[in-house]
C-alpha cells in the first residue's frame, strides 16, 4: 500500500513535529555530556532513543504523551547515569572501559593491540593525522575509551 490517508500522514507530521522538538529540548536540558563522543554505553541510549522516536512517530496507537514519557525516561537515565560516573570514579568504570596503551617509546605493544582488535595499519594512519611522520616519533598511542586513537 502506497496511501492509506491523509490523517495518517498529518498525525505522522503533527506527532513526529512535536516529538522531535520535546526530544530536542529534553536533550538540551540535559546537558552537552548527554551527546559526548560515544562509548558503548552512549551507543545503546542513542539508539533506544531513536527506536523510541521511531515508535513515538509511526505507531498510531501510542499517545504522543507516553512517547514523550520514553523519550524523558531515556535522557534522564542518561544524566544519572553521567552524573554518577563523575561523583564516583568506581561506577565510572562500570559504565566506560579504561583508555589501553596501544604503542610506548616508538614501540608497537602486539598484545594490547590483539585484545583491542586494533591493526597496525589503524594505528599508522593515526599516527599521520596526528601529524608525525612514524611511530618512532611517538611517545604513546592510547586506544580512548571512545575508540579514537590518540597519539602524543
Amino acid at each position: 500500500m502506497i496511501f492509506d490517508d491523509w490523517q495518517g500522514i498529518w498525525r505522522v507530521l503533527v506527532v513526529g513535529s512535536a516529538a522531535y522538538i520535546l526530544l530536542i529540548a529534553m536533550l538540551r536540558l540535559s546537558g552537552k555530556r548527554t551527546l559526548s563522543k560515544m562509548n558503548a554505553f552512549d551507543l545503546i541510549v542513542t539508539v533506544a532513543l531513536g527506536s523510541t522516536l521511531a515508535t513515538v512517530l509511526l505507531d498510531a496507537d501510542l499517545p504522543l504523551a507516553e512517547g514523550v514519557a520514553a523519550l524523558a525516561l531515556l535522557v534522564s537515565l542518561q544524566f544519572v547515569i553521567t552524573w554518577a560516573s563523575v561523583r564516583w570514579p568506581w561506577f565510572q568504570g562500570v559504565i566506560k572501559a579504561e583508555p589501553t596503551l596501544l604503542a610506548h617509546q616508538g614501540r608497537l605493544l602486539p598484545g594490547a593491540m590483539r585484545a583491542q582488535r586494533v591493526t597496525e595499519a589503524e594505528i599508522r594512519a593515526a599516527i599521520r593525522q596526528s601529524g608525525h611522520h612514524s611511530l618512532d616519533e611517538t611517545r604513546a598511542v592510547v586506544l580512548e575509551t571512545d575508540g579514537s586513537l590518540s597519539v602524543t
